[in-house]
């Protein structure tokens, strides 16, 4: 399947909302193809998982309004932004965009696509991942500072979504370190939605 593009909300429950949610875009070559697993890049010792919440865009839209925006997708998921912080760290020092950290080849997991008709409220879908049998991040779709349609809403506003555009809505609690051998597996609402292995 082709992809278009990957847009990532960087948004943490429970902070304080800012006048436009802070967006960024994930390229093609940053999705992890299908039964492989993430290999830890040699240029960083420091690699943390993300959890989202995930939508697929399913028409062409600029300019959406919030209030028409759910009949931009219907299909969502979960899936994952893995971030080289060590990286990080050192361009927002240098107040340096985040690309080389958040970008790079293999850094966006997708899991299997729910059409949305499945569930009665898309805002408040529960969803979370374990690490080697251990749940790492519990989150909600109700805790988010920016929800879904809002997000469309104001990525339209600078840049035309089409159809196969995915967006990355931000991440729960539970933020950490990934390393050799650890073993990701993503649920929303109880069902699996992927398998991970780290090398």
């Amino acid at each position: 399947m082709h992809w278009e593009k990957l847009f990532k909300a960087h948004q943490r429950v429970k902070k304080q909302k800012n006048d436009s949610p802070v967006i960024f875009l994930k390229p093609e070559t940053s999705i992890i193809k299908k039964n492989q697993p993430f290999f830890i890049p040699d240029f960083s010792k420091t690699i943390h998982h993300e959890l989202e919440f995930l939508v697929k865009i399913n028409r062409v839209g600029k300019f959406i309004s919030a209030e028409f925006a759910h009949k931009y997708y219907d299909e969502i998921s979960i899936g994952i932004d893995f971030t080289a912080r060590d990286v990080q760290d050192k361009l927002k020092m240098s107040s340096l965009p985040w690309e080389k950290s958040k970008s790079f080849d293999g850094s966006a997991l997708i899991g299997k696509w729910i059409n949305k008709k499945k569930f009665k409220n898309i805002s408040n879908i529960k969803f979370h991942m374990t690490n080697n049998g251990k749940v790492v991040q519990n989150g909600n779709t109700s805790e988010m500072i920016w929800n879904v349609d809002q997000l469309i809403s104001d990525i339209s506003k600078f840049f035309t979504l089409k159809i196969g555009d995915v967006i990355f809505t931000g991440t729960p609690a539970g933020v950490a370190e990934v390393n050799e051998g650890d073993h990701l597996i993503g649920f929303m609402d109880g069902e699996e939605l992927f398998k991970l292995k780290i090398k």
